[in-house]
């Protein structure tokens, strides 16, 4: 949830869609429970242990088809506050009377949901065997993630949690949409400052004043717009201080505001009521003066009636100017002690223990986190998806090899090996570019070695013997968000895979292959540029006239032309009616159907 009021709503505007390549070698810190409680409702029921599948599917996408460096992190202890919160909120949700709602004790947290401590528990062993860091909170996890994000450990945080803004995220990736051409849904804090206004102390104002996870009332009576206009009044520097004079009873009236301080310090010297104005033309003066003298502002003369007003009619002399900001003033005045009146009434506001967790630089179970990727355990990992999930292992493995040849691929870029792909597969050739969503791929071919061991583990079956036997056959969906499965082939006694590859990775890993791919793509283009040209200058004028005709697109009137003639000659020689020399149309009085049989018998 985050901050209440709507907050999303309020940043909305401020989003940019990201392209598929926008965390392309970046690390990203991943709020892991964001991702169980987002999508165990989604296929629920769908699919066995869907926080399983989606981590696993998931984590393979961001690494692989993304490039991603994903680290995660699990919540810790929640804090007292957010404990009595989820607790009100579960009174709320169940339409139970809060005046049974149990005291709690201060200071005292209460557990999570154990089965969700379980799932969490099982996602962990999960990314511990495909090698991704696994950090933990000592509360919440996007306060962990905004504070990697803005020590710049970590360049994005995928979170749906709002407040982690008020934590110090830097960049926020609220929504992931793995088949698109525009996947990532980002907020960065610059925008929202160069539109809003908004600093992060700001946005800590609006969460006490509209509520948060921590305290779900706020201010009685202050919705989100209110919110937003009454801390903008105030600096960065200034508006949680400010928050502390009010609550404690301070000074209702505020001096910060700029426009008071402007429409004060203007001159003392010009009146300060309206001046009476001519009800005939609404100019300042008398009607008795206008006629008498002259109105300057309608060009009248002596002894001349000045102009009649028009409807809606305002002035827009010093005078009523004046006037105008007057009651702006005021206006925004009352206002100002209309919201100051409702902060004074609450209790205990601000709440210092709510301002602190969000100031502190302190999120982690570790100051200095170790985060390192290391390669999966693909046999322990395949043991426990089928004790889990029930998978075939041919299915897990094929399924994995994106991952396993984008590791690979980086491990030869870094210090180049004789190691196999797998164990088993060698690189061999590229095949060709892919384009996918707007973004260009290497279909890379991958060959198995001859001296490779022949067992189990070694083949990559195609789709269809994957899934014989397969508990769960209806799993490939969209919804899913599988990963990309390798193509298989045999040719001439060998196995062969092909894979969809990074086109720079690919040509930091094997120059020598990319080279070679791109003068024999220039070769093939050049001799069919050859062809095509001797095509045309040998060309005979036949020839030319034959090409010509068939890249034309014909009518299908051409095809049964000859039909269609004698079955207009047969027509005009019955018309009895139709003269010579002029063209023949079929008669009218037959029926469609039957003009329709004449045409194509």
């Amino acid at each position: 949830m985050g901050v209440g009021g709507n907050f999303w709503d309020l940043l909305k505007p401020y989003a940019r869609q990201e392209g598929f390549d926008f965390l392309r070698n970046k690390r990203v810190a991943v709020d892991l429970s964001y991702w169980i409680v987002q999508h165990e409702t989604a296929i629920k029921g769908f699919a066995r242990k869907p926080h399983l599948r989606l981590t696993f599917f998931r984590t393979i996408n961001l690494f692989s088809k993304f490039g991603a460096y994903p680290v995660f992190v699990v919540d810790g202890t929640p804090s007292p506050l957010k404990s009595q919160a989820r607790a009100v909120r579960f009174f709320r949700a169940s339409g139970l009377d809060l005046s049974s709602f149990p005291v709690v004790e201060e200071g005292v947290s209460v557990k999570r949901n154990s089965r969700f401590v379980k799932y969490v528990e099982e996602c962990v062993e999960l990314l511990e065997l495909l090698g991704m860091p696994v950090l933990k909170a000592k509360g919440e996890a996007e306060a962990l993630c905004a504070q990697l994000n803005r020590e710049g450990v970590v360049d994005a945080c995928i979170t749906a949690d709002s407040d982690a803004f008020l934590f110090g995220a830097q960049c926020i990736i609220k929504r992931l949409q793995i088949n698109s051409k525009e996947p990532f849904e980002c907020y960065h804090i610059s925008d929202i400052e160069a539109g809003l206004g908004l600093t992060r102390n700001h946005l800590i104002a609006i969460s006490l004043l509209v509520g948060s996870d921590h305290d779900l009332s706020g201010v009685v009576g202050i919705g989100i717009d209110t919110a937003l206009r009454f801390v903008k009044c105030f600096s960065e520097d200034e508006i949680l201080n400010r928050l502390h004079e009010i609550g404690r009873g301070g000074a209702l009236v505020i001096q910060g505001s700029i426009d008071s301080e402007v429409l004060r310090s203007s001159d003392e010297n010009l009146p300060k009521t309206k001046s009476s104005h001519c009800s005939h033309c609404g100019h300042p003066g008398s009607k008795i003066s206008h006629l008498k003298f002259s109105c300057e502002y309608c060009g009248s003369t002596a002894g001349q009636s000045c102009k009649q007003k028009f409807v809606g009619f305002k002035c827009d002399c010093l005078s009523c100017d004046l006037d105008k900001k007057e009651k702006e003033r005021k206006k925004k005045e009352n206002w100002q002690i209309n919201v100051c009146r409702k902060i004074a009434l609450e209790k205990n506001f601000p709440n210092d223990e709510i301002i602190q967790m969000y100031l502190s630089n302190h999120h982690g179970t570790d100051d200095d986190p170790c985060i390192e990727w290391a390669s999966p355990k693909t046999e322990m990992l395949v043991d426990y998806l089928t004790y889990q999930q029930h998978w075939e292992p041919s299915y897990i493995r094929q399924r994995m090899l994106p991952m396993l040849s984008t590791i690979y691929l980086r491990d030869m870029a870094s210090s180049p090996t004789n190691d196999l792909l797998y164990g088993h597969y060698e690189f061999h050739s590229i095949q060709r570019v892919k384009i996918r969503l707007g973004l260009q791929f290497y279909v890379v071919k991958w060959k198995k070695a001859v001296n490779a061991l022949s067992d189990s583990m070694s083949a990559i079956p195609e789709e269809p013997d994957i899934l014989q036997g397969s508990e769960e056959p209806d799993e490939s969906n969209d919804l899913l968000e599988e990963p990309d499965v390798p193509v298989v082939c045999i040719n001439d006694g060998c196995c062969f895979l092909s894979t969809d590859e990074d086109m720079e990775l690919v040509r930091n890993a094997f120059p020598e292959k990319v080279d070679q791919f791109l003068k024999e793509k220039e070769l093939k283009e050049r001799k069919s540029r050859k062809k095509k040209s001797s095509l045309r200058s040998e060309g005979t004028p036949k020839n030319s006239e034959s090409s010509t005709s068939q890249s034309l697109q014909l009518s299908i009137t051409e095809f049964y032309r000859s039909s269609k003639v004698l079955c207009e000659n047969t027509l005009e020689e019955n018309d009895l009616g139709a003269s010579e020399g002029k063209r023949k149309e079929p008669s009218t009085r037959l029926s469609k159907s039957a003009r329709r049989r004449l045409l194509f018998d």
